[in-house]
């Protein structure tokens, strides 16, 4: 399937087979759907998500309630993930979705409706937590000029500013002093290449430790 009038047999094949009666290319619209009394049904048809696709599909909601987007289904290494996010869209705007397969099979996505996201409890709180762990707003405007900086990106410069000054040292006394109770791990994990262990539970900066404490020298 190489034009939009190839998706239109099959999408008008599988209303029909519904009890529609339906007609291509009605005013604006690309396909219309009746049946009975019911409440029209509009689908507009397009090879590929685009946002000028979305946007003729709002439009359509000004018309009628029950509006379809149909594309092809798309194929290749991002496929499932573009699906997948196309199909949230739609459901957020009240749209529904159709696919066409390159065998002219279509699968229905979603269909029309009013939508209401589930709010995610854990997703929530770690959101929380990271705004109160983040010291000030170091990302004011989007980003630094170096990049974001993150809680844990904070904690790990207190904890490289305090070796910086007092030279190796027990992860319990960085912790506490630096007042970043999981010091002794985050200097273990070494994420950033800032640390190294002298011996047991004791921890020295490194020379990209130091780097660091420049680089993001207003950041924490």
């Amino acid at each position: 399937m190489t034009q939009e009038q190839h998706l239109y047999p099959p999408i008008k094949a599988l209303l029909e087979q519904q009890g529609y009666q339906v007609k291509g290319e009605v005013g604006a619209a690309d396909v219309v759907a009746r049946r009975g009394d019911e409440p029209p049904v509009i689908v507009e048809l397009k090879l590929r998500f685009t946002l000028s696709l979305f946007h003729q599909a709002v439009e359509r909601l000004r018309v009628v309630d029950l509006v379809y987007i149909a594309v092809l289904r798309p194929s290749g290494r991002s496929a499932r993930r573009a699906l997948k996010d196309n199909l949230a869209l739609c459901r957020r705007l009240g749209l529904g979705l159709m696919t066409v397969r390159s065998d002219g099979q279509v699968e229905v996505q979603c269909d029309p409706g009013p939508y209401a996201p589930r709010k995610s409890k854990k997703r929530t709180q770690r959101l929380l937590r990271e705004f109160e762990r983040l010291r000030g707003d170091p990302n004011a405007g989007g980003a630094t000029r170096h990049g974001i900086v993150t809680g844990y990106r904070q904690d790990a410069l207190r904890c490289a500013a305090f070796l910086a000054e007092h030279g190796p040292s027990k992860g319990a006394d960085v912790a506490r002093a630096a007042k970043v109770p999981a010091a002794t791990r985050l200097m273990s994990d070494n994420h950033y290449g800032w640390f190294e262990r002298e011996s047991r539970g004791i921890y020295a900066l490194t020379p990209m430790g130091t780097d660091g404490l420049k680089h993001w020298a207003e950041s924490w």
